[in-house]
């Protein structure tokens, strides 16, 4: 998705700017959106978002981890597909390094064949969509364009359950604690839009029931809901928070919290999984909450993405 420059007013500005006004993201008419973005949004929202942002940046590289991340999947991922034919490079939707660049910096290079590889494996027309949106617009601006093929969602793929049950399986061992109830959060959206067609809730539900049923999680303590709703619109429910804080106020003293939809850490997953809701569960009784890191580029997320890649270059290596 990707992620502002730095936490100070005007970069977080600049990033929210692009990214709110993006026709995906956000739907409403032109007329009503433009003043709310610019004139109430915009004028408040920065500042509030640099203090979040500022709790997790990454101060030894001056950069978001989720930058961190991606550069570490795609350096990890070229090691591993091991072939000098194949030249592997990342990019964001929204600031730097923008996909523009890196699709000239690959056709600078010769690749006349390229696989772009959403890392979103649930799909959704304000993710997956706007990032190949973002492409299509690049290639439609060449007198030569290359070939191009993309990834689709891999929300149900085998190797993509198993490495994130796997994933689970890991970190629950550590803890010294073993959580009553499981959540897995997904990011929300406004209802109307998946009443216009968008697949995601399908996609979000399949995935949860896929993983509960490869760990044999009881389905009475396991329990998927959205996060990260924004505006007045209703949003896919039930809400993350609202969950943590009724499953606490339950009696649930010990939670256990995953978000499988995020191929890496970052803002809403380190800051408002693992902080907001944290604080919520404590806050209202419970005493034991653990926030279960997404597979990042660790062995299970890079085997992931080379899972998808290699099939998905199947004809071209």
């Amino acid at each position: 998705l990707g992620a502002p420059e730095a936490t100070d007013y005007r970069s977080m500005r600049r990033y929210l700017k692009e990214f709110l006004s993006d026709r995906r993201v956000i739907e409403e008419p032109r007329l009503k959106w433009w003043p709310i973005l610019n004139l109430v949004i915009l004028s408040v929202r920065p500042q509030k978002r640099g203090r979040d942002y500022d709790k997790i940046w990454n101060r030894e590289r001056d950069e978001s981890p989720l930058k961190t991340i991606t550069r570490e999947q795609s350096e990890r991922l070229a090691a591993a597909l091991g072939d000098e034919r194949i030249v592997v490079d990342w990019a964001m939707r929204y600031g730097n390094p923008p996909v523009a660049a890196r699709l000239a910096a690959l056709q600078a290079q010769g690749c006349d064949r390229i696989l772009l590889v959403p890392l979103y494996p649930q799909y959704a027309a304000a993710t997956t969509a706007t990032a190949c949106d973002q492409a299509f617009r690049t290639l439609m601006a060449l007198r030569w364009q290359p070939a191009v093929r993309i990834a689709p969602p891999y929300f149900d793929d085998p190797t993509y359950i198993e490495a994130i049950a796997a994933s689970m399986r890991e970190h629950l061992a550590t803890l010294d604690f073993g959580p009553e109830a499981l959540i897995m959060s997904f990011h929300g959206m406004p209802e109307k839009y998946a009443e216009q067609g968008d697949p995601y809730p399908g996609h979000c539900r399949e995935t949860s029931r896929l993983v509960r049923e490869r760990l044999d999680w009881p389905e009475a303590r396991w329990h998927m809901t959205y996060q990260s709703q924004f505006g007045s619109d209703p949003w896919l429910q039930p809400y993350t928070i609202d969950t943590v804080a009724r499953l606490a106020r339950s009696g649930v003293k010990r939670l256990g919290v995953v978000a499988p939809g995020f191929a890496a850490d970052c803002l809403e997953t380190l800051e408002e999984l693992d902080m907001e809701n944290r604080q919520a569960f404590l806050d209202n009784g419970g005493e034991n909450f653990a926030y279960l890191p997404c597979l990042n580029s660790g062995p299970h997320g890079v085997g992931v993405i080379e899972h998808v890649v290699r099939r998905e270059l199947a004809g071209w290596i």
